[in-house]
């Protein structure tokens, strides 16, 4: 899941061409930029709050139903590292994807169907609480990273010459009315698919590309609006929820049935990934638990290999890519989230070498908003940085030249890190004020105050 390969206002519907990133018109070279692909990304408590616990009751993966764990209820509460592991693996992905647009990492990882189930693990355990508490909470903790990204957004847009009243595709008091979801990501805000121009500092698409990500918020949004009903129908009829999605799916995403506009796209967002999140609610509930093991991967790998076979005989503009092929996104995805949550260990610590990896799994866990709603504006903005090399003396030869070209690429992707790094600092501390935590600028869980402390 893309950050989409549709924006807001003027949307094709899901499957249509994306609106790729050309390249930054430098005054000293035509540099290849790539196209940042769309990836079904996100965040973005899968993306808001992070990842607690969320361990799956009962029988542990595999077991016989009614065969408790011989851990059972012993479990000390905390984070669940193996959850975390996967959601910092999933937004890693989403910006590789969207900065070389490769096709095959939508089957490699499907990491918006996994940061759904993620969040819908989240969110079954949070509904042990009042449900009208639980979602005004999420909405809190989703809302202010949201708005410091719109205050810059709409600053860029109306600095670059944006007249709202004048824009053919969302001109008028519905235009007006538009403007509402980049305060609360209820539809898709309206912004304009070309402004400025190529020759200058960000290419006349920049809008397009920055706007990308917003559709997954929307869909977060609806899916912790609609949580306390698809629980309780889960709680009732566990297997017709859990497969309705994709039967929704198999209509609105094939063109039997056709809802058109933003609509559209908001519905079959919903059934693709719909699956997905109430694969978070069977985990938590210890409802794939209970599956034997060899019979939930056999079935995983043949709907799996259906969603394959669907996609080779519904090929996008992309080719492979998921992200243009509904029903294939969503079988493969359900699949391949099933096996992951079969096997989910539940970790307390990471293990072995993956332990090194801790500081940074907890920062991107922390900060998962801020980077997914920065990171595709961020790899537009090392174009002109990049661009800056065609001037140096040593880059007159056509050799270096050459060289620059081939691999700038790989320059955007090592310039990128940095670039999200620096939007941590800067704004990341968001996240906790809409948590109501004491502002952090880097929390990637060391323990600063009690190093400060033994050295008093």
């Amino acid at each position: 899941m893309t950050t989409h390969d549709y924006t807001v206002g003027a949307t094709p519907p899901f499957g249509a061409p994306r609106v790729g990133v050309p390249a930054s018109a430098s005054t000293s070279t035509s540099a290849p930029v790539p196209t940042p692909g769309v990836d079904r990304v996100p965040s973005p408590g899968g993306i808001p709050g992070g990842t607690q616990g969320g361990t799956p009751g009962g029988a542990p993966a595999g077991a016989p139903a009614g065969v408790p764990s011989a851990g059972a209820g012993t479990k000390k509460p905390g984070r669940d590292r193996y959850l975390d592991l996967l959601r910092s693996i999933a937004l890693v992905r989403v910006v590789v994807y969207h900065l070389f647009g490769w096709a095959w990492l939508t089957i490699l990882f499907p990491s918006m169907g996994v940061m759904f189930a993620l969040a819908g693990s989240l969110m079954a355990r949070s509904l042990k609480r009042p449900a009208w508490g639980v979602i005004r909470g999420r909405v809190r903790r989703l809302l202010p990273p949201l708005w410091v990204f719109s205050a810059v957004m709409l600053t860029l847009l109306f600095a670059g010459g944006w007249d709202l009243s004048k824009d053919p595709d969302h001109g008028g008091t519905w235009g007006l009315i538009e403007m509402v979801n980049y305060v609360i990501p209820l539809g898709a805000p309206p912004f304009p698919w070309s402004i400025g121009s190529k020759s200058g500092l960000l290419e006349n698409t920049w809008a397009v590309q920055s706007a990308g990500p917003l559709w997954y918020l929307r869909a977060y949004l609806w899916f912790v609006i609609a949580s306390p009903l698809l629980l309780w129908a889960f709680r009732r009829a566990p297997w017709p929820t859990l497969l309705a999605p994709l039967a929704l799916t198999a209509v609105v995403g094939t063109g039997v049935v056709n809802i058109p506009g933003e609509t559209g796209n908001a519905v079959t967002d919903f059934a693709v990934f719909g699956g997905c999140w109430v694969l978070g609610f069977a985990h938590h509930e210890g409802v794939l638990a209970k599956v034997p093991r060899y019979l939930a991967i056999s079935c995983s790998a043949l709907l799996m290999a259906f969603g394959l076979w669907w996609a080779s005989g519904h090929l996008g503009p992309d080719g492979w890519d998921l992200n243009d092929i509904p029903l294939a996104q969503a079988t493969w995805s359900f699949g391949f989230v099933v096996i992951l949550l079969q096997y989910a260990p539940s970790w307390q610590e990471l293990p072995g070498r993956l332990a090194k990896w801790d500081k940074l799994v907890t920062l991107s866990n922390n900060r998962a908003v801020t980077i997914y709603l920065w990171h595709n504006m961020l790899i537009m903005a090392t174009v002109p940085i990049i661009d800056l090399a065609y001037s140096l003396p040593f880059m007159e030869g056509e050799g270096a030249t050459s060289i620059l070209d081939t691999t700038y690429n790989l320059w955007m992707f090592v310039l990128v890190w940095p670039l999200i790094a620096l939007a941590i600092l800067c704004v990341g501390w968001v996240e906790d004020l809409a948590a109501q935590r004491r502002p952090r600028l880097w929390p990637d869980g060391a323990k600063r105050g009690s190093a400060r402390s033994r050295r008093k």
